[in-house]
């Protein structure tokens, strides 16, 4: 049963293909945006996803950040995400993203339970 306050926290190494100069975000070698994101976004289904039931999973609708720091290649993200709300399917969740010198990225995002199965249904229908 999914309950408000699951939280999980991962560390991640920050690799040469999260910098922005490669995702084409930005032409700095810092962490780029899109992959703090991601980083957030792998943690809140993490923290879901042994309780859902078989068959299920969750699917990302909405995250509003703010990237605050920028990191460094080779530095580790401790990512936080932590199970605010749920409301129905709908599930919402807390998440922060911390390196070697204090926090970079903090927000909210909200997933969606699906059916796997019926999920891809749609994506062949459309």
């Amino acid at each position: 049963m999914l309950e408000k306050g699951l939280q999980f926290i991962k560390e991640v190494v920050v690799k040469p293909e999260n910098l922005a100069v490669a995702m084409g975000s930005g032409d700095l070698p810092v962490l780029a945006t899109p992959a703090m994101v991601a980083f957030m976004e792998n943690a809140a289904l993490s923290a879901v996803e042994d309780q859902l039931l078989e068959g299920n999973t969750t699917v990302g609708a909405m995250i509003q950040t703010t990237h605050l720091k920028p990191t460094a290649l080779g530095d580790t993200v401790l990512v936080t995400a932590t199970l605010l709300e749920v409301e129905g399917r709908k599930l919402t969740f807390s998440v922060v993203d911390s390196d070697s010198q204090g926090k970079i990225g903090e927000g909210t995002h909200i997933r969606y339970v699906v059916d796997r199965n019926k999920f891809m249904e749609k994506l062949t229908s459309r």
